[in-house]
Order: structure tokens, then sequence, then C-alpha cells
């Protein structure tokens, strides 16, 4: 099989964004942690995502967090700047910003709760991919925005010489399996249960948030699948799974249980902290999954 194209890596993280105490910007913390994870194995980064609190940072932010990881990064490690926005003209000036900042390229989420149909959401990655010179990666996550970009609409958005990527939250493994078949788009998983499952697909790599905290763990999986060792996949993904679901999956969204285990300052309004309990819990399941993959590396 054809290996697939991966514009931006292969295991990307979607960064957390780390605020002093006071609940401003901290650019020195966010550079020692894009140094940190790529040190520890992630291909790239994804700024100002839903991680990154893009909902609640301006766009002066934007631009900080973004120079601030690369001054820390070098220019070697691919940068995705989260510039999607429910307003056309406002994703177009943050798309400009960003390519200003230094970006790698773009990640731009279908325009959420106008709920546009399926040629105007066409129309407005287009107008997105014209107005810069980077490449995109288009975001399907239907269950935030409430519109998916289907998968007809994603086979013309494929012909787009700018548009590159998807990161696919859309829970369609058949719509994207045939997505990644008939086009030359690299799938990125957004969502972690899927990381393996699309992978063996055809997928380009992942964008995991639970790679903020476990990067050597999310990458190992993937790199046991390339060696075709898929019974090593397996099991390497089925150690992620207690705490996959803990910060995934509890109810709480991922950058709060990321920040929980995290010396990442607080999460902005209206997210609310961890408390003792759910932090207690992640900080076990984390700490398992250490032990069991030390126990793994040690196993003649």
């Amino acid at each position: 099989m054809t290996a697939p194209v991966t514009p931006f890596g292969r295991t990307l993280c979607a960064m957390i964004t780390p605020f002093t105490g006071s609940g401003e910007l901290d650019p020195d913390a966010a550079g020692r942690h894009a140094a940190a994870l790529v040190a520890d194995g992630c291909d790239g980064l994804v700024l100002s995502g839903t991680t990154g609190e893009s909902p609640t940072t301006t766009d002066a932010e934007k631009t900080a967090l973004l120079r601030a990881v690369r001054a820390a990064v070098g220019d070697g490690v691919p940068i995705v700047a989260g510039v999607g926005s429910a307003d056309t003209r406002h994703t177009i000036d943050l798309a400009r910003q960003a390519e200003q900042a230094g970006a790698d390229g773009l990640l731009v989420v279908t325009p959420y709760y106008s709920r546009p149909p399926q040629p105007a959401v066409e129309a407005h990655f287009v107008r997105v991919a014209d107005a810069t010179g980077l490449p995109v990666m288009l975001y399907d996550i239907p269950g935030r925005t409430g519109t998916r970009i289907e998968p007809e609409t994603m086979l013309r958005l494929a012909e787009h010489p700018g548009i590159v990527a998807v990161k696919d939250c859309a829970y369609d493994l058949l719509g994207s399996t045939e997505v990644i078949g008939a086009t030359s788009l690299a799938y990125y998983s957004g969502c972690e249960e899927l990381n393996l499952p699309l992978y063996a697909v055809g997928a380009a790599g992942c964008v995991s948030t639970v790679a903020n905290v476990a990067p050597r763990a999310v990458r190992a999986v993937l790199d046991a699948f390339d060696a075709r060792d898929t019974a090593e996949a397996v099991r390497l993904n089925r150690l992620l799974v207690p705490l996959t679901r803990l910060m995934m999956a509890s109810g709480l969204p991922g950058t709060v249980t990321a920040k929980a285990l995290l010396d990442a300052g607080p999460v902005r309004e209206p997210l609310q902290p961890a408390g003792r309990e759910a932090t207690d819990g992640l900080r076990r399941a984390y700490e398992e999954l250490l032990a069991a993959m030390d126990q793994g590396r040690q196993a003649p």
C-alpha cells in the first residue's frame, strides 16, 4: 500500500494554550510545552483549535501564541494555526495574520451556528484557501458546528490546490474511507478512539488532545502499525483507552482534562476547572498508562 502523504507530519498535538494564574496568555509556558511535545515525539503542532481555547482567546493572543511557539520549536516543526470562525471575513483576516506570524498551515473549521448549506460551506473554504499561500486543513466536526462537510463537498474541495488535509471528527468511517480513496487529501483523525482505525484505512495520522500529556504513547500506536506489528499497535491502543475515556468522554472538555494534568494555568470561562475527584481519576489513569508503557518496554 502506498504510504499516505503527511503534509504536516503524522503525530500532531492539538496543543493547549497555557495561561498565567491570573488568566493571561503565558507565551513562555507555551514555548516550553511546545518544545517538550516535540522532544517527546510530536511531529507537528496545531494551535488555537478547540483544545487551545480559541473561542476565548483574542486575535492578538493567537498571534502572540504562534510567534512564541515558533520561536521555541524552530522552523523545522510544522505549525498549523487554527483560524476558523463563523465569519468568512474574520477567518480570512486570521488566516493572513497567521501567515505573517509564521504558520505552516491553517486549520479552518466549518462555520458554526449559522448552519450554512453545502454550497455556502464550499464557498467559505475556497475563499479562505484563496486568501493566503498556506495549505489548508479542513476541520470537519459537525457535533460542534452543527454542519457536516458532506463527502460530495469534500470531493470538490479536494480539487483546490491549497486544500490539502482534513481533521476528521465526523464519526463516519465509511465516508472518510471513500474520500481517502478518491482524493489526495491527507486525513488526520481528530477523535482519539479512531486514531488507529482511521490510520489503518489510509489516514495520514492524528491531531491529538491526549498527546498534550502522553505524546509518546499516542505516537507508539502509529509506530507499531507502521512497523507492521498490528498486534502491538492494538495492545498499545488498548493501554490508552482508560486515559482517553477520562480525558475525552467523561463529560469534561479535553481542554479541561488536559490542563488538570498539566501545570498550564486555568481554563477560561465559561469553562470551569476539573474537580478534585475528576483530577485524581485522571492522574491515576495517567500514571497507570506510564507504568504499563514502561513494563512493555522492559518485557523480553
